[in-house]
């Protein structure tokens, strides 16, 4: 009988970076180091990991002033990459961000990497929250089987391209207060009790309206709606759902769908705080992509 020696271990090339603009998915590759964001009170400041979701609303409750968000700092990215290459021991390091479109959080990592000794490449997710979390977790994946950076790249784009993020909000009243809606807009959508189904743009990175419902009930019907339509009826998807304040919200999308497609994975996750609070309390987002993660569709993983 031939021994034959085991084969060596895979080394990988590079670590992986996100900020504070994902949802992670304890069952996805997304304990990466994060540059996180801020919530801040007045004179108050949080960073995202220092507040959970039922703190904010108890403060939304209270009546103090209305909380608002400031992206990370470059002090906050280098933190981050120091951290991924203390516990890595590499000297490359992929730093992938929310949109540009959303937030400037993109212009501090580079301002950070003039700083950095470090070889960070810097990748715009075009995206947020679990769409975010989708791509964070293919580049783990892709450095655990020893790929480069620009083959990691490569599957980043191809699971931004096949990944849909869509969200619905019971109330306008806080993208109302946060100015990113105006008074009129905000009332007209209150007295017609409109509810927007929101997405990225992918070519923009920025949000767009893909839709409207007539109440919070018929959007979360209407999320499904989007989903089946984006991918066609039958159709495998891994989905994964993050809430706000109504966690039996995620299950009756979950349900929707499950009754149109085969569905490989999901996983449910509070929405972040920095999202949280322009949603407003009640939320649902909602991720998808097709069939299996495309490494594993090619036999790559």
């Amino acid at each position: 009988m031939t021994n034959s020696s085991p084969s060596a271990p895979i080394s990988p090339q590079f670590a992986v970076v996100t900020d504070g603009g994902i949802d992670a998915f304890p069952d996805l590759d997304n304990k990466v180091p994060v540059a996180p964001f801020a919530v801040n009170f007045g004179p108050e400041s949080f960073k995202t990991f220092e507040l959970t979701q039922a703190e904010l609303y108890q403060r939304l409750r209270g009546g103090g002033p209305h909380p608002t968000s400031s992206q990370p700092s470059p002090q906050d990215w280098l933190s981050a990459i120091g951290e991924a290459q203390g516990t890595s021991g590499l000297n490359e390091v992929l730093a992938i961000t929310i949109s540009s479109g959303l937030s400037g959080s993109r212009n501090a990592a580079e301002q950070a990497r003039s700083l950095s000794p470090a070889q960070i490449v810097i990748h715009d997710s075009g995206t947020l929250t679990g769409a975010q979390a989708f791509q964070v977790h293919a580049a783990v994946q892709s450095a655990r089987r020893g790929e480069s950076v620009q083959e990691a790249l490569g599957w980043l784009h191809r699971v931004h391209e096949q990944t849909e993020m869509f969200f619905t909000l019971e109330t306008l009243e806080y993208l109302q207060r946060g100015g990113r809606i105006g008074r009129v807009q905000a009332a007209l959508g209150g007295l017609l009790d409109l509810k927007p189904i929101v997405t990225v743009d992918k070519a923009s990175g920025a949000y767009t309206n893909a839709a409207r419902a007539r109440s919070y009930g018929k959007a979360l019907g209407a999320l499904a709606d989007q989903i089946t339509r984006r991918y066609g009826e039958g159709t495998p998807l891994r989905v994964g759902f993050m809430s706000g304040s109504h966690p039996e919200d995620a299950e009756t999308v979950r349900q929707h769908l499950a009754a149109r497609h085969t569905l490989l994975w999901t996983n449910t996750v509070p929405v972040n705080v920095v999202l949280n609070i322009h949603t407003g309390p009640r939320c649902l987002g909602v991720v998808a992509a097709p069939g299996p993660w495309p490494w594993e569709a090619v036999g790559g993983a």
